[in-house]
């Protein structure tokens, strides 16, 4: 399988989802059968250009748009592993305060008793 036809998939995929589009609703707007939209969706086969830009028209995209790769942004990324870092010790830190809280209270439960 080539990486083209899985950029190809991918996006497909993506923007049919994004427009609340079954494979065979897509089909259906492309005038082609959903078992074909399936194949390309399974990197089975690479469609000519006329029906890629039938296939990007029926996606509401430019032709093109079917073979950009998106990464996810890495300051985003990095912004969410921050995220869960700093909840992550909010929780520890809770949990040990509350632990010394306790601790606190027993020890002076523990001297009044005396």
């Amino acid at each position: 399988m080539g990486k083209i036809r899985q950029i190809l998939a991918d996006n497909m995929r993506k923007y049919r989802r994004k427009n609340g589009l079954t494979q065979e609703k897509l089909a259906e707007k492309a005038d082609v059968t959903a078992q074909y939209i399936a194949i390309i969706e399974m990197c089975s086969k690479f469609p000519k250009p006329e029906m890629l830009e039938r296939l990007a028209k029926s996606l509401e995209v430019e032709p093109h748009e079917l073979f950009t790769v998106t990464p996810a942004p890495k300051d985003e990324l990095e912004k969410i592993r921050q995220d869960i870092r700093q909840d992550i010790r909010q929780d520890f830190k809770q949990e040990i305060i509350g632990e010394v809280v306790k601790t606190i209270k027993q020890t002076l439960s523990d001297d009044y008793k005396n």
